[in-house]
């Protein structure tokens, strides 16, 4: 956390350093740009052998999305696979460390806007995954003009 006259930044970076170290991937290539929004993922390549590894690296990933919503739509994607992934999806995981690599100062900053107005917004994809036909919901809280609150949910 630092404050300046614009604010307060909230960011992670020793954590995703530690991040880096428990999944043995320090030293790896930087990406700059996160995986496609239209990506899905199935359950049809090999499952890994040890869930162990993948359980706690998307542990991980899950409580980084508090001061970084810009992951938090393919950390969904690959935590909805935790209790029986395969090496697809731990290929994703390593894409979405590596994407951190390369924005590792990234984080949520909280400004001083004058006033307290209070907006949501919300949004329904109807049926759009393919491979169970569920739709999407999601919503995003603003208070002052600064993000405090989202959700994303699939629909049963």
């Amino acid at each position: 956390m630092a404050t300046s006259s614009k604010g307060l930044f909230l960011n992670q970076h020793k954590y995703v350093v530690n991040l880096f170290q428990d999944a043995k991937m320090l030293y790896t290539k930087p990406f700059v740009t996160l995986l496609d929004i239209k990506l899905t993922l199935d359950s049809s390549s090999e499952p890994l052998a040890s869930y162990n590894h993948y359980q706690k690296i998307v542990g991980k990933l899950i409580y980084l999305t508090i001061t970084r919503p810009d992951i938090t739509f393919v950390v969904n994607l690959v935590s909805q696979y935790i209790h029986a992934p395969t090496i697809q999806h731990l290929s994703m995981v390593n894409c979405i460390l590596q994407y951190l690599k390369g924005t590792i100062d990234r984080g949520t900053v909280m400004t001083c806007n004058g006033h307290t107005n209070i907006m949501g917004y919300f949004d329904s994809n109807w049926a759009r995954n393919s491979l169970n036909r569920r739709s999407t919901t999601r919503y995003l809280m603003f208070v002052g003009g600064n993000l405090v609150s989202w959700k994303r949910k699939k629909n049963l």
